[in-house]
C-alpha cells in the first residue's frame, strides 16, 4: 500500500503535467486569436473598446431595473408601511411589533422598556386616586400625524410633531374628537360650580358678619346715646319746679281775697 508521501509526490507530477498542458492549450489560443487580428485588422484597443461599450450597456440596464425594483417595493411599503412600535435606544433600530422580534428585544423581559412615545414613564408613573389605576401595555393612539402616519397615545413626552403645536384637537383621530368637547363641557362644568361654591360662601360669610355687627350695636348703646337722656332728664326738672310754684301761688292768693270781702 503506497505511503501518504508517495501519494503526495504522484500529485505534484500530475499537478505538472496539468499545466503544461494548460499552458499549450492557452498558446494556441492566443495564436489563433494573433492570426484572426491580423486578418480582420483589428488591434487590442478596438478589442478594449467593444468591451467598455458592452460593459457600460449592461450597467445601465442593471440600474434601471434596480430603480424599478426600488421604486415598486417603496409604492408597497408606503402603502402598507406600519408605524415603528419598539425602538432600541443604543442603535435606534426600530420594530413595528408584528412578525419575527430583532435580537436587541426578544431576549427582553419588559418590552414596555423600548415602548416608542414615552411607554415607559407611563407605566412608572403613580396610578390616579380613586381609580383602577393605568393599564399596562400600549395604549390606543389617540393622535396622528396626517403626513407621516406616526401616532401618540397622549401618555408621555409628546412627540416633535405634536409638540410645538398650538391647537391639538387637529390631530386627534375620530373617536377622541368625538370624546374632546364632552370632556371640555365636564371642565366647565366643574369649574363653572366651583366658583358658585365660592361665591355662596364669600356672601354667607359677609351676612354672618353684618348680624354681628347689628346685634353688638343693639347690646351696647353710645356714650352720646346716654348724654342725650340725661339732658332731656334735666330739662324736664325745672319745667315741674315752675309748674309747682304756679300751683301755690293761687292757694295763697285766694283767703286773702276771702278776708278783704269779709271786711267790706
Amino acid at each position: 500500500m503506497p505511503t501518504l508521501e508517495q501519494i503526495q509526490a504522484k500529485l505534484k507530477k500530475l499537478q505538472a503535467q496539468a499545466d503544461v498542458m494548460i499552458a499549450r492549450k492557452a498558446q494556441a489560443a492566443v495564436d489563433q486569436i494573433r492570426a484572426l487580428m491580423l486578418k480582420h485588422g483589428l488591434t487590442t484597443a478596438d478589442i478594449e473598446a467593444e468591451a467598455k461599450a458592452k460593459r457600460a450597456a449592461r450597467g445601465a440596464n442593471r440600474a434601471a431595473g434596480n430603480g424599478r425594483v426600488k421604486a415598486a417595493s417603496a409604492a408597497k411599503a408606503g402603502k402598507t408601511a406600519t408605524p415603528a412600535k419598539y425602538l432600541d435606544p443604543k442603535t435606534g433600530a426600530t420594530w413595528t411589533g408584528h412578525g419575527r422580534a430583532p435580537g436587541w428585544i426578544v431576549n427582553a423581559k419588559d418590552r414596555t422598556v423600548f415602548l416608542i412615545s414615552g411607554a415607559s414613564e407611563m407605566k412608572a408613573a403613580a396610578p390616579a386616586k380613586g381609580g383602577k389605576g393605568q393599564p399596562k401595555g400600549a395604549q390606543p393612539p389617540k393622535y396622528r400625524d396626517p403626513k407621516t402616519g406616526a401616532t401618540w397615545s397622549g401618555r408621555g413626552p409628546a412627540p416633535a410633531w405634536l409638540a410645538s403645536a398650538k391647537d391639538r384637537s387637529k390631530f386627534l383621530i375620530d373617536g377622541s374628537a368625538a370624546a374632546a368637547p364632552k370632556a371640555a363641557a365636564k371642565t366647565g362644568k366643574a369649574k363653572s360650580a366651583a366658583v358658585s361654591k365660592k361665591s355662596t360662601a364669600k356672601k354667607a360669610g359677609a351676612a354672618r358678619k353684618t348680624v354681628a355687627k347689628k346685634a353688638a350695636a343693639k347690646k351696647a348703646p353710645t356714650a352720646s346715646k346716654k348724654a342725650a337722656v340725661k339732658k332731656t332728664a334735666a330739662k324736664k326738672a325745672p319745667a315741674r319746679k315752675v309748674a309747682t310754684k304756679a300751683a301755690a301761688a293761687p292757694s295763697v292768693a285766694a283767703p286773702q281775697a276771702a278776708t278783704a270781702e269779709a271786711n267790706a
